[in-house]
């Protein structure tokens, strides 16, 4: 099967003394990816809400940079204000001048409740985890496409966003969102003459970051954020768009068989989220063994 995008355009992205900018960059696999990219020989913008830990990540990797802190800018950014985001875009540019890798990445996992309880928090969250990648791409989207030069951006979704389990309807329907955005996005793209742009969504699984729900150490289960940020190069040079990230759980073979039932409530006419209806419990376990 061929690859969906060029994978000439997007090793070029990533080579030697681009530009890569991540959001929520100071903790979890943003962190992992931006050290992995430092280390690679590319300038690295960090940007994340004002915290020591964004401090500590600029100093961090600033230390694998080859020309150090020179290399590296670190910028405070609340990715829900569009103003933050335009600033950090024109902060960025005047720095290094372009961008050759945009990883919308920032996010949140809080859970507000029922879907008709805290519309103040709902908005906060879709604010983060859709809003944020949106205002991401405004920023800089327009100037990457300008440049006429290779480049990528990597918007960080969920399994959740496929397969919407309950337990957090509000980041449940920040992450569809994002999925649908960003297939939407890569195929603007490519309609795009000339252009040497490519969209991507991360599909991390079971990853044990700052927002792991009740563990103090990573569970056995969860891949670290190095193992997500390596799976996205290698996905990346295969030119992939889906980048379905397994874990220690999960194979990508469980994953295709909980998305195919997901997709088949709509097909078979079945109750909304039936893999945890009770009725279908038996026939999802058959489902999965075939």
């Amino acid at each position: 099967m061929p690859a969906p995008a060029g994978t000439e355009t997007i090793a070029a992205a990533l080579a030697e003394r681009g530009t890569a900018v991540i959001t929520g960059a100071a903790s979890g696999i943003g962190f992992a990816t931006a050290k992995k990219l430092a280390a690679r020989g590319l300038k690295v913008v960090i940007a994340d809400r004002e915290s020591a830990a964004l401090y500590q990540a600029i100093r961090d990797v600033a230390a694998l940079a080859e020309g150090g802190e020179e290399e590296v800018l670190g910028f405070a950014c609340d990715v829900s204000r569009p103003d933050d985001v335009v600033k950090l875009a024109e902060a960025t540019f005047d720095k290094f001048g372009e961008v050759s890798f945009l990883m919308n990445n920032a996010g949140v996992g809080n859970n507000p409740g029922k879907p008709w309880e805290n519309l103040a928090d709902w908005r906060a969250l879709i604010d983060v985890n859709f809003w944020g990648a949106v205002n991401g791409v405004n920023a800089f989207v327009p100037r990457m496409i300008g440049a006429a030069k290779p480049a990528v951006v990597v918007n960080t979704g969920s399994k959740q966003g496929i397969t919407t389990p309950p337990g957090n309807l509000a980041y449940n329907v920040s992450k569809s969102a994002l999925k649908t955005y960003t297939e939407g996005l890569a195929h603007e793209f490519r309609n795009i003459e000339g252009t040497q742009l490519t969209a991507h969504l991360l599909i991390p699984g079971f990853t044990y970051t700052g927002l792991t729900v009740g563990a103090a150490s990573k569970p056995a289960g969860a891949w670290t954020p190095e193992q997500v940020a390596d799976f996205l190069f290698e996905s990346l040079a295969r030119g992939d768009f889906y980048i379905l990230c397994p874990d220690n759980e999960t194979e990508r073979a469980m994953d295709e068989r909980r998305m195919a039932w997901a997709v088949g409530d709509i097909i078979e006419n079945r109750p909304a989220l039936s893999r945890w209806h009770p009725d279908y419990k038996d026939k999802f376990a058959e489902f999965v063994k075939r």
